[in-house]
């Protein structure tokens, strides 16, 4: 797709990294992207040569389809089974392995410039961190395409107006409110600190060694799942903690043969699990500071089982 000499080569790519952080689903980005893309080549030749900014075109296009999506996840949502986590993706340098072939699209295969796999077109900066998209599921979605477009990705309110049919002062309000939801929730715990607490984690886990867990888990920390009803986790959260340090040893009790491992989640360390080679969780962690020598402790774990959400891991032999 998009090869030809009518501006819209090399598009793709950054049209996922939009739509990925507007909707929090790799699945969902690729579809709105292959969508803007079918709209383009839909437009008569004569039309298309008038555009003077395809690239322009195809984002405003693109975000205005996530908006129509995001308008329209809270039913969505509603009928879903347990709680919904955006999907995680992988660091594909970790795993030695580039992907699989690409997903055709309407007007043929959906990377233009030749990339295999839409997830390693992803950059895996703090803006894809799974702390930072459970913050933007808490916004409004106007108030998501305002800051996304403008904070992460630098578009200029005078554009983002034409997305959302709002004045400029509009779009630059609903930035404003959507920042100061995001501000609380950077934690500054370098990757290094972050990869120790996690390596505690792991070896107290496969030790089943509660007490180590307690200490390394924040007393007020938080845990939620997503199976979306195809993999069996906890529907609710799990509060405290002791209850979270209980939860995980009673998963390894009943999971013999689990293989956990250390490995990126949406840019900063985590864990995966695998069964006979297949990955089954992702879990990503957000980790909060403490004062020496004491470690970090784990704020929030974020564990992603629905097989649907572990696409983009199929391919990842180890």
């Amino acid at each position: 797709m998009g090869t030809g000499a009518d501006g819209t080569a090399g598009e793709q790519r950054r049209l996922i990294n939009v739509a990925y952080r507007l909707l929090g689903s790799l699945t969902e980005a690729e579809d709105a992207v292959q969508d803007a893309y079918a709209r383009w080549y839909a437009l008569p030749r004569s039309r298309r040569d008038q555009i003077l900014s395809p690239g322009a075109w195809l984002t405003t296009v693109t975000s205005r389809i996530c908006l129509d999506v995001l308008g329209s996840a809270r039913v969505r949502r509603e009928r879903y089974v347990g709680a919904w986590l955006p999907e995680p993706l992988p660091d594909r340098a970790e795993w030695g392995h580039a992907g699989g072939a690409a997903r055709p699209g309407p007007a043929g295969p959906v990377s233009p410039d030749g990339a295999a796999d839409p997830a390693d077109q992803i950059v895996l900066d703090e803006s894809v961190s799974m702390a930072f998209l459970v913050v933007l599921e808490a916004m409004t979605p106007a108030e998501r395409v305002a800051f996304v477009l403008h904070d992460v990705f630098r578009y200029p309110f005078a554009e983002i107006a034409d997305v959302l049919g709002r004045t400029p002062a509009a779009c630059k309000q609903l930035a404003a409110s959507a920042r100061r939801r995001v501000g609380a929730a950077r934690a500054p715990v370098p990757a290094s600190g972050r990869a120790e607490v996690l390596r505690h984690v792991k070896e107290a886990w496969q030790a089943k060694d509660i007490a180590t867990l307690i200490g390394l888990l924040d007393p007020a920390s938080v845990m939620t799942a997503d199976g979306g009803g195809l993999a069996g986790s906890t529907l609710r959260p799990i509060e405290g903690g002791a209850s979270i340090a209980q939860y995980m040893i009673a998963i390894a009790d009943r999971a013999p043969g689990l293989e956990l491992l250390e490995r990126s989640v949406n840019g900063l360390p985590g864990l995966v699990a695998r069964r006979a080679g297949v990955v089954v969780t992702v879990a990503a962690f957000d980790v909060a500071p403490a004062s020496a020598p004491a470690l970090a402790r784990v704020t929030r774990i974020w564990v992603v089982r629905n097989p649907e959400k572990l696409r983009p891991w199929v391919s990842c032999p180890g």
